[in-house]
């Protein structure tokens, strides 16, 4: 951008002169504060046109050898100039305009800094529409700025650009819970949004969301913040940015969280939304205790949260399914949200929401796509003992570390589905492929019947009855306050491109996963390389 800048100056006659030796080290200062995007009108008069006598009009670049407009140093500030444009500013303005349009926001300030012309042209509304489209989405939105009397400009450089860093998806540091906030361009607001699983356990309905703050510029023609929690509308809150990928959010009016019922109100409310029930409809009892201690913990916050920002798994076309997001059953927790992602031979599940025993931003769920399992047929599959042996065989050998990369075992040679129903007698397929995971991620092979072992829990009855391929895996259990965790062996079942499963041996339950739909903005991950620190430091979050 300063090459281009300095490019501009050259063209515009002002290269040489002193005073655009300082206009360059503004620039440079300016680019590298936030505060840039603040164009005080006065403070630009002063610092940008620099009134002078010597410039009467103020549309001509000054000239470091006080030549006239056809000096030397004057090339293309002439009034009159040759038949064909030398310069930028010999430009006609509506060609000005399509050029300064097609640049980043964030590069136009510096450009203001060049000449009076170019500030005066970046002052046209069409610039900042297009900056409001082509950065933020914004459309149709933009034709309600007419009501409020609010112009794209203000509307670019008062709201979406100070506040562009907290866009995209982040979870809040509610102890183990976890959660997963979507801070988006919404209207002429910039909305967080709540992300909450569905009501357990109809985990393929869609997320429920709800706001937790806002900020609008209606009031002033300056951003205000809302707070958005509570049952009595907007009020008072603030922003603060912590630091790199950190934000804070605080409640200047906590009294509008509270009901007149007092804490049974709070309670019977929350509950209802959280759980979509009363307590009276829950008459498992450890499961009332988890579900009032989970009321206790997070209330005591009062929407004063701090939050840390996550990223979209990368996707590679060797992955064995789309990577993304997933509702899952977790027993008596109701439903929580994972996160999926590929590292090589390894599929991962991390948890975005938690609970008491493994909290959020751990490692729920570890998948090895080197040992496949080829389920038996219908009959044998009702059978618990015969899964079990199946799986623990390739648990024993992935332990020991004898499996390798030799020839898959019985119990993990890899066998079309349509073949898998019969004996067994079939030759293995996808022994002989050298990239980690490549026999999950050859050409799909036709669904099989599954159907899960007798005397293993489902949160969810209603689960598919056909399924693509199965892998050993290994579950993260752990008692209350995250004590003793231990990886125990389980079976992954890939059921389509939107679902999966996962049998729990020594627990004998089945948590179903639903892939979530929702549309995520400014969430993806710049590279693996920060998706994978991204998940370490996760995990120490809440370690």
């Amino acid at each position: 951008m300063l090459l281009r800048m300095a490019v501009c100056a050259r063209l515009c006659g002002v290269g040489q002169s002193r005073r655009c030796r300082r206009r360059q080290r503004h620039s440079q200062a300016d680019q590298d504060s936030d505060s840039e995007m603040d164009m005080d009108e006065e403070e630009e008069e002063e610092r940008v046109v620099g009134k002078t006598k010597d410039e009467p009009n103020g549309s001509s670049c000054h000239n470091s050898r006080g030549a006239g407009p056809s000096g030397a140093g004057g090339l293309g500030c002439a009034d009159t100039g040759p038949p064909h444009p030398q310069s930028l500013l010999d430009l006609p303005p509506e060609i000005l305009v399509e050029i300064f349009s097609s640049l980043p926001g964030t590069a136009l300030p510096n450009l203001a800094l060049v000449c009076k012309k170019f500030r005066q042209i970046l002052n046209t509304e069409t610039i900042w529409r297009r900056r409001c489209t082509d950065e933020f989405g914004m459309r149709d939105d933009l034709r309600k700025m007419e009501i409020v009397g609010m112009s794209s400009r203000d509307l670019y450089v008062k709201l979406l650009h100070p506040y562009r860093h907290i866009l995209g998806l982040w979870q809040p540091d509610i102890g183990p819970y976890g959660g997963l906030l979507n801070v988006v361009v919404d209207g002429l607001f910039i909305i967080g949004w709540m992300y909450l699983p569905p009501h357990d356990p109809r985990v393929e309905d869609p997320m429920r969301r709800r706001p937790l703050f806002r900020i609008h510029m209606w009031e002033k023609n300056k951003a205000t913040v809302e707070c958005m929690y509570g049952h009595k509308g907007p009020h008072k809150g603030d922003i603060q940015t912590v630091k790199k990928d950190e934000f804070s959010t605080k409640c200047n009016q906590t009294d509008h969280h509270r009901m007149p019922g007092g804490r049974q109100e709070e309670f019977r409310t929350w509950l209802e939304e959280e759980w979509g029930r009363t307590l009276e409809d829950i008459f498992h009892e450890h499961m009332q205790e988890l579900i009032l201690m989970k009321f206790i913990y997070t209330s005591q916050y009062d929407n004063c949260l701090t939050y840390r920002r996550i990223y979209l798994p990368p996707c590679l076309p060797s992955d064995l399914l789309q990577p993304g997001l997933f509702k899952g059953t977790y027993g008596s927790h109701g439903l929580e949200i994972i996160m999926l992602s590929f590292h090589g031979s390894k599929a991962k599940a991390t948890k975005l929401t938690g609970d008491p025993n493994v909290p959020a931003g751990q490692l729920t769920l570890e998948i090895d796509l080197n040992r496949p399992v080829r389920l038996p047929d219908l009959e044998h599959q009702r059978s618990m003992e015969e899964v079990s042996r199946l799986v623990r065989g390739v648990h024993e050998e992935a332990q020991s570390g004898s499996q390798g990369r030799d020839a898959p075992s019985e119990a993990t040679q890899v066998t079309p589905p349509q073949e898998a129903e019969g004996s067994g007698s079939a030759p293995p397929t996808g022994a002989e492929d050298d990239e980690p995971g490549a026999a999950a991620c050859s050409d799909a092979p036709e669904p099989q019947p599954f159907v899960l072992p007798l005397g293993v829990m489902a949160r969810n009855e209603v689960y598919p009855r056909t399924c693509k391929m199965c892998f050993y895996g290994t579950g993260l259990i752990a008692g209350h306050g995250f004590t003793s965790p231990e990886r125990t062996p389980g079976l992954f079942v890939q059921f389509d491109d939107d679902r999966f499963g996962f049998i729990w041996l020594e627990l004998k339950s089945f948590s179903l996963y639903s892939r979530l739909t929702d549309q995520l903005s400014h969430a993806q991950a710049p590279s693996m390389e920060r998706f994978e620190a991204m998940l370490r430091n996760m995990q120490s979050w809440t370690s």
